[in-house]
């Protein structure tokens, strides 16, 4: 048995979070002892009671502003105290003061890269010096990979692809959830598009929201479900519609997985991305993805049988979106289709197991 730490930039809800948790679940059914530390400080974001619920040790070493040269001392402390056997970082933050804690603490050290992360000269700088420390840097998507290779994140031999695995069974189509949160969300019998994450200048809602206007007007409605910097940038959008009421921006949910029954289609308007779990989560509810063709979507959408893949255009979006709403039979037909493959590829055991063997290894 194994001391397995995971550290994180904090406890909101985001990709990174939800493997980190997925993760320390199956290693925890395996029989390790596993924990996590954030390195943001209080209050916790919402995901802290979710680690604590599933029996991880919820931890934080808050870092503090600008560079801070005290925060590797501080967590090596905190990782020999939890004699931690593999400290699994998530992330550049993470990576740049905990691959050296990890090092000094006697651990093994693995890191997973969840999408471009763009950054200063100075910031590569620090995250690729830390990369020289870890025993393996994982990319989630093979797209994340050639990113990681192209913009030298690691040395080249310690690179390699785990592609990030969904606890689906949580996701299965369910009749009943979608019938109360429709009525929950005053949809009736409307034809809603439906959407999951952050709101910042990444994600692109706001493209979403314009791409969706003509099919508004006919009726159909949009749910955007999320919280984030870029919030008003949406409410703009939507305030700019004919019919503003036709959009429901739901917040922050932590029941993602009852919410997405309530969709006909799901749709990502990402600039950018790694390998977004919410697009496998919806597949293995029996949605078809209508999504923009960046990072690793192109290797998790078969395009025309589960979903479209579209530029970042407006038009594009718009169009791909009409044409599952006028054909409804084959939008349902790709849906089917879309769980069918996410049960296939998407394997949270698969996943587990593969870390576990990678942990074994460093160790």
């Amino acid at each position: 048995m194994w001391s397995i730490v995971h550290v994180l930039s904090s406890y909101g809800v985001g990709g990174q979070e939800r493997v980190a948790l997925d993760l320390a679940i199956g290693q925890r059914a395996r029989g390790h002892r596993v924990g996590v530390i954030s390195l943001a400080p209080p209050p916790d974001g919402a995901m802290a009671s979710e680690f604590e619920a599933a029996g991880v040790e919820v931890g934080r070493v808050p870092k503090r502003a600008g560079l801070d040269p005290t925060l590797v001392p501080r967590l090596v402390r905190e990782l020999r105290a939890r004699r931690a056997d593999v400290v699994h970082t998530h992330n550049p933050l993470p990576l740049i003061y905990g691959a050296p804690a990890a090092r000094l603490a006697g651990a093994a050290a693995i890191h997973s890269k969840h999408g471009v992360n763009p950054g200063g000269r100075g910031h590569r700088a620090l995250r690729r010096a830390a990369a020289q420390l870890v025993h393996a840097f994982v990319a989630v998507s093979e797209t994340t990979e050639q990113q990681a290779r192209a913009q030298h994140d690691a040395p080249a031999k310690r690179i390699l692809t785990i592609a990030n695995g969904i606890r689906l069974d949580r996701y299965a189509p369910d009749p009943a959830a979608r019938g109360a949160i429709r009525a929950e969300l005053g949809l009736g019998d409307a034809w809603v598009v439906g959407t999951v994450g952050r709101l910042d200048p990444y994600k692109n809602q706001a493209l979403l929201v314009r791409a969706m206007a003509p099919l508004l007007a006919r009726g159909a409605r949009l749910v955007i479900v999320g919280e984030g910097d870029a919030r008003a940038d949406v409410e703009a959008a939507v305030r700019a519609l004919p019919d503003p009421a036709a959009v429901i921006l739901t917040g922050r949910r932590m029941d993602v997985p009852r919410l997405v029954h309530a969709f006909d289609v799901f749709a990502l308007s990402s600039k950018s991305e790694g390998l977004p779990l919410v697009v496998p989560e919806a597949m293995s509810a029996g949605l078809p993805i209508v999504t923009t063709s960046v990072g690793g979507l192109p290797g998790v959408v078969d395009e025309g049988e589960t979903g479209f893949l579209v530029p970042v255009d407006e038009a594009a979006l718009s169009a791909a979106l009409a044409g599952l709403e006028a054909d409804r039979a084959r939008a349902r037909t790709m849906g089917a289709r879309a769980r069918e493959v996410a049960l296939a590829r998407y394997s949270h055991d698969r996943m587990v197991d593969a870390y576990l063997a990678l942990y074994a290894a460093a160790c």
